[in-house]
Parts: structure tokens; C-alpha cells; sequence
């Protein structure tokens, strides 16, 4: 399924396939140069819109986070013309005001990963930077909240998502350490998502569905699978809703400053550039070639 118009990207759960009101339904198997994307994406139209869903950790949940195949998955949804991405992810709670259940629409990210080759698509003779002092993109953060808000839910907008590797939880001194750094929330996934996207000049935000206080609370059971996932089930709903309201509100135009992400961050002049990465980043560097 291709449209004229720029499409919609949500990356989250499989729960989100069966958001009412979706219709032409279809399932795409997309293969890209960086391999297969978490599980097959599944197309349709909402409100008049093009959505691509894509399971970050497959159906089932069999991929653990550093199992992710962060730059198939953003390729496969630029390569469906997606310029905007809704991420919908689980997070703990680093602080006292945000508890379960709540909504919170991060604006910045700090990284504690160990991973450094997938969070970027450039190499192989063409090296690019991208500015990414603000991660997210303000435009679509602001549409999800006035969306959560007019549906009445307990959304915080702004606050930063700390990305550990996993798939272990924190321990109660990392945990302490979170916090005493001011951070928000803490996950293992989503700064890869936004990094890639941002390379990719897609305008990237996202619904982080508090789940837990992670174990600083001693008061509270320290976080567990368990907990997590009854806190998602709950939560799917509220996400739905979110996302139906959102979406109309998105521009049918690609005119914001993430959809021209590559204009200053391309550095090696384009006389050098290796046919063979000209050819795999065709999705990416299209309107430069």
C-alpha cells in the first residue's frame, strides 16, 4: 500500500491492530538493506489517513530490546512514505508525581545504552551528524497532548526519558542514580526509534505509558514483567484513544524542521558518495540523488 500523500507511523504494541475504525486493512512483509523489520506491518486507513502499524517486539513479544532491529523497522516505515512516527511505549516512573497508568510525552532523552552501530544508518563512505539537541518533535508532542487532554487523561507533557540497555531492570542504586539526575522516566527502547527517525527525516514522538515507579519506591514491589504487563493491558485503550484523536490533527504536509533533518548534517560531498550506500540509503537520501 503506497500513498501520494505522506503517511503515519505507529511503533507499539499488537493490541493496536484492532484500533476501531480502521479500514483496507492489509499486511506487508518489507524487506530492507538492514534486514527484516520486528514482525510484518500492518497497513490501513484511519480518519482518512494512511497507518502503518509495527510491532516493536513482534507479535507475541519474542524480541528482547537489544534483539531489536531498530534501523530495519524505521527504514521499512520510510519506505511506505511515513514522515510521522507515534511511538507507544512502556516506561518507570523516576519521580513521585508521575504513577502508573499516567501519560507522559517525553520532550528529551539521556543515553545509557552500549549500543552505537544500529543507532545510526550513515557509514560506508557517507558520514552524516544530525543535529539532535531536541529529539522530539514539538509539532506532533503538541497534537498528542492536546489529543490526551481533550479525552480527559492524566498526561504529562514534557520530561526525560533515560534508555538503559535491559532486558533487566534497573537495581535500586542505578535506579537512585536516575533520579538524583532529575530524569523522568526510564525504558530500553525508544531512543534508537527517535535517532533513526530523525536520519531518516521523520518527525517522531511519543505516548509513554507509565507502568510502574522501577524500584527506587521501597514502599512499592519493585517492578517485575508481570506488573508491567497488567499495567499495559489497561493501558491499550487509553493508547487507542489517544492515537484516533491525534491523528486527524497530523498535516498532510512534510514541512517541519525534522523533515529536513539531513540539509546541515550531510558532510562528505556527494562526489564521493559509494554508489552501493547512495543505493542502500535510497529511501533515506532519495531527494538528494
Amino acid at each position: 500500500m503506497t500513498d501520494e500523500i505522506p503517511t503515519i507511523g505507529i511503533i507499539g504494541g499488537s493490541g493496536l491492530y484492532q484500533m476501531e475504525g480502521v479500514e483496507y486493512a492489509t499486511e506487508l512483509r518489507v524487506e530492507t538493506p538492514f534486514g527484516e523489520p520486528s514482525d510484518a506491518i500492518m497497513g490501513g486507513r484511519l480518519h482518512g489517513r494512511t497507518v502503518y502499524f509495527l510491532p516493536r517486539h513482534g507479535r507475541g513479544h519474542r524480541l528482547l530490546p537489544h534483539e531489536l532491529n531498530h534501523r530495519a523497522n524505521i527504514y521499512a516505515l520510510r519506505s511506505l512514505n511515513v514522515r510521522w512516527i507515534i511511538c507507544i511505549t512502556a516506561v518507570g516512573s523516576l519521580q513521585e508525581k508521575y504513577a502508573p497508568r499516567d501519560v507522559l510525552l517525553p520532550s528529551q532523552f539521556f543515553d545509557r545504552t552500549s549500543q552505537r552501530a544500529d543507532h545510526t544508518f550513515f557509514g560506508e563512505g557517507i558520514a552524516a551528524h544530525i543535529g539532535f539537541a531536541d529529539p522530539i518533535s514539538s509539532g506532533l508532542r503538541q497534537i498528542l497532548a492536546e489529543s490526551a487532554r481533550a479525552l480527559g487523561v492524566h498526561v504529562h507533557n514534557g520530561g526525560t526519558y533515560v534508555n538503559m540497555d535491559g532486558p533487566a531492570f534497573s537495581t535500586r542504586a542505578e535506579s537512585e542514580q536516575n533520579r538524583r539526575n532529575g530524569f523522568d522516566v526510564i525504558g530500553m527502547t525508544n531512543l534508537p526509534e527517535a535517532k533513526l527517525a530523525r536520519e531518516a527525516e521523520i518527525a517522531l514522538a511519543t505516548v509513554a505509558m507509565i507502568t510502574d515507579y522501577d524500584c527506587w519506591k521501597v514502599e512499592e514491589e519493585p517492578v517485575s514483567a508481570q506488573t508491567v504487563f497488567e499495567h499495559l493491558i489497561a493501558n491499550a485503550e487509553t493508547a487507542k484513544k489517544i492515537l484516533a484523536e491525534a491523528i486527524p490533527k497530523i498535516p498532510t504536509e512534510p514541512n517541519w524542521p525534522e523533515h529536513r533533518a539531513l540539509d546541515t548534517a550531510l558532510v562528505t560531498d556527494r562526489k564521493l558518495w559509494p554508489a552501493a550506500t547512495r543505493q542502500k540509503l535510497g529511501a533515506i537520501l532519495g531527494r538528494f540523488t
